[in-house]
């Protein structure tokens, strides 16, 4: 589960430095400094995934600085990916400098001198972390050093398939078991180098159980972003991705914890008209109009198969959740 802080509940003159003393003893030692120290805000938030952990940070804006000395202080030997939810940054390391806002993608290296600068313009710079172990990511340090401090768009390719799933994690970690968290944590890893991969045209270099599980959370996204079209077929789910039907069947029955491609697609359209169902604002659209959305091809099919995986029908359903 998620272990949540904030120091809001701390006087207003100790905020700024309660939050560079817990920055250091649980990222990293790094010196900090605020323009406005008696209006500093902030809360963040860990989850524990196995062999690395992912942190949601919300802080007033500050300059962050990782000096030499820092570094022989204290360093966990990790890269740490940021996913800016809010705000703008501005990341120095490794002779290389970039910018980044909402949406984008950024890496850093502890065992490296850095310079950060934030700023937001409506209250608090928002950022997603995952902080993981340099041995984890199987790419040769030296290709990885081009992409620390390079901004990388969190809206396309594979970072866009790591963009959903830091959010589906951020969302929904907090309700999985401890195994479960353990085999998400592998995942993450798997597509943090696969999203670094692509952008060093290095994807040659990744284990091959790496790019099959990699591409896998990538047909998973595929998938959801595609639910409301009927003609979702293995057929297209296979040629979109480049490979045949039966590569397609076959990854699922070795990787997907014994799911069909046909029984996940059916499962992932289900929950999404579950979830309108039973959502106050849609109660006055027809049955059927929100199956259609989501993809079904008639409202008796869709009624049979409702009742099947959730033992109600879909009328009966949203009458409960009205009740409810």
């Amino acid at each position: 589960m998620w272990s949540v802080v904030s120091a809001s509940e701390l006087p207003v003159q100790e905020r700024f430095d309660w939050f560079s003393d817990t920055l250091s003893r649980e990222v990293v030692p790094t010196a900090l400094s605020t323009a406005r120290p008696a209006e500093f805000q902030a809360e963040a938030a860990v989850l524990d995934l196995g062999g690395l952990r992912m942190a949601t940070l919300g802080f007033s804006p500050l300059d962050s600085r990782r000096t030499p000395a820092l570094i022989r202080r204290g360093d966990p030997g990790q890269y740490q990916l940021g996913l800016m939810r809010g705000g703008t940054a501005s990341l120095a390391q490794q002779r290389n400098e970039c910018e980044v806002g909402p949406g984008d993608i950024l890496i850093w290296d502890t065992s490296r001198p850095s310079d950060v600068r934030t700023a937001s313009e409506d209250g608090l710079v928002r950022l997603a972390m995952l902080q993981l172990p340099r041995e984890a990511i199987p790419l040769p340090t030296d290709r990885l050093a081009q992409l620390l401090a390079r901004r990388i768009p969190g809206h396309e390719g594979v970072a866009a398939v790591l963009t959903s799933f830091v959010n589906a994690l951020e969302n929904h970690g907090g309700q999985c078991s401890p195994e479960q968290l353990r085999q998400l944590g592998t995942t993450a890893v798997d597509l943090v180098a696969a999203c670094l991969a692509q952008h060093l045209a290095a994807e040659d270099r990744l284990p091959a159980e790496v790019r099959t599980r990699a591409l896998l959370q990538r047909i998973h996204a595929f998938i959801d972003h595609n639910l409301a079209d009927p003609e979702l077929t293995p057929s297209a789910i296979a040629a979109r991705h480049h490979i045949s039907v039966r590569t397609l069947h076959q990854l699922f029955r070795q990787q997907g914890e014994g799911e069909s491609v046909q029984a996940r697609i059916r499962r992932r359209r289900l929950e999404r008209c579950r979830a309108d169902l039973a959502r106050p604002a849609l109660s006055a659209q027809p049955v059927q109009v929100i199956a259609a959305r989501w993809g079904f091809s008639g409202p008796s099919v869709f009624s049979r198969t409702f009742r099947r995986m959730y033992g109600v029908s879909p009328r009966e359903f949203r009458e409960l959740s009205g009740r409810a």
